[in-house]
């Protein structure tokens, strides 16, 4: 009996034994070059869930990469702050040079820092975050993992102090945006003729432009019903082409449409459908040019922060025009004038059309990544594919660009002058960080 009993204390502590020793974390952890990806990849997932706008998720993207590279640029000589060349941010934290870092797990502690703060599940983020941090914890020593610890959370925090002076709690109060009934000015649209998202966001601190005012766009054709006029001629091409709609132009409009608010209705029933938002669609273009070039954690984290940049500027560029524009939308006027028939492809987002912050993002996106990666970067992107099933293969970030911005009018909801007029804001937000940054 005892020798029975001596034989399974052993056989559970030689299981117990294995157990640890399948639990040990794979050592390359500490230089995993895809671990900022999935990083980005669960805050794109949070995003989703929480159903952030365009303008928000741009917030979100921006600070959480800031810190994850203003944490790791100490992993290699010579790669300056960011922050110090933008708008509101405090003097950033240094490591001591005489210590010892795992600036991966620094970090990862910054973008998490940052990213609970400023989204609804951190739930989400807290429980993928404490797996992480736990393997980490088995591979370093005591000292060098809680110095990492403490190195990103100070960094992360002090990232954290600019968006307390960014204006963004401020607009949360400040009046609604119902539309007008002026002639060629925006109302709600269909089907469910939502006030206005952000119609404050131009209040909102960029981080390095000088102010919403210093990029402007081509301004829209004056509102006329006349079948001369440039504006019914955008009118009337809106609505041929949404009536005429090819196969492929259906697929490019709906594989862009990439609208978090899209609400379905059955019967009595209203569900939301949720989608990547432009934003996200174009960090994960990022992730995988990143991945394709084999960049080192370093790198990949600096295209995150400047491709942020680059969106969350030109939406506050775009979010000015889009307000003092006012512009009526397609679907309003086609109704109104041509065929109250007619409906689009897409889902009307509900703001004013001029000008079209899908265009500006993709344009500043594309521009950015062009001058990291080169003109000619071909790729398949598979950014939306778990969320529509749907992927594409493009032979440059401008030819998806030039997609993205194209399929708004092929959705029914912008003019081409809107799109363009979009694109060229995009081009001039991204120059103006190529020349700081790149």
């Amino acid at each position: 009996m005892r020798t029975r009993l001596l034989w399974l204390v052993l056989v559970i502590a030689c299981f117990s034994c294995n157990q640890k020793q399948q639990q040990k974390a794979d050592p390359k952890l500490l230089t995993d070059r895809n671990l900022l990806h999935n990083h980005m990849h669960q805050l794109t997932e949070v995003i989703i869930h929480d159903m952030f706008s365009p303008p928000v998720s741009s917030r979100i993207y921006s600070y959480s990469s800031l810190a994850a590279y203003e944490a790791i640029r100490f992993e290699k000589e010579n790669y300056p702050s960011i922050v110090k060349d933008l708008h509101g941010f405090p003097q950033m934290p240094v490591p001591d040079k005489n210590k010892k870092y795992n600036y991966l797990l620094a970090a990862t502690k910054a973008f998490f820092t940052v990213a609970e703060k400023i989204t609804f599940s951190a739930d989400t983020l807290d429980n993928y975050q404490n797996k992480v941090l736990g393997d980490f914890k088995s591979l370093l020593d005591k000292e060098t993992y809680d110095r990492s610890i403490a190195f990103g959370s100070a960094v992360g925090k002090t990232i954290l102090e600019r968006t307390k002076i960014d204006n963004y709690k401020e607009t949360r109060g400040m009046p609604r945006f119902l539309g007008s009934d002026e002639e060629g000015k925006w109302r709600p649209t269909p089907s469910d003729y939502l006030d206005a998202l952000e119609p404050n966001w131009d209040k909102i601190m960029p981080l390095a432009l000088d102010s919403a005012a210093e990029i402007k766009c081509p301004a829209p054709p004056p509102y006329s019903l006349q079948k001369e006029s440039p504006f019914y001629e955008s009118v009337n091409e809106v609505y041929q082409i949404g009536t005429h709609l090819t196969d492929e132009q259906r697929d490019i409009a709906k594989y862009w449409d990439d609208n978090p608010f899209v609400l379905e209705h059955s019967g009595h029933l209203m569900f939301g459908n949720k989608k990547i938002t432009p934003v996200g669609h174009w960090i994960g273009i990022t992730g995988i040019a990143c991945k394709m070039k084999n960049l080192d954690p370093v790198e990949s984290a600096k295209m995150y922060a400047l491709t942020s940049i680059g969106m969350y500027d030109v939406i506050i560029t775009c979010w000015r025009e889009k307000f003092i524009r006012n512009v009526i939308r397609p679907v309003t006027v086609i109704n109104d004038v041509i065929d109250n028939n007619w409906v689009p492809i897409l889902q009307t987002p509900p703001f004013p059309e001029h000008s079209s912050g899908h265009s500006g993002i993709s344009a500043s996106a594309a521009t950015i990544l062009t001058k990291r990666f080169g003109d000619n970067f071909a790729f398949e992107d598979t950014s939306d594919l778990a969320y529509i099933g749907m992927r594409r293969n493009f032979t440059s970030f401008v030819s998806a660009a030039r997609e993205a911005s194209i399929s708004r009018v092929y959705g029914g909801i912008h003019y081409r002058t809107g799109v363009d007029a979009g694109a060229e804001q995009g081009r001039e937000v991204a120059m103006y960080i190529i020349k700081k940054f790149l």
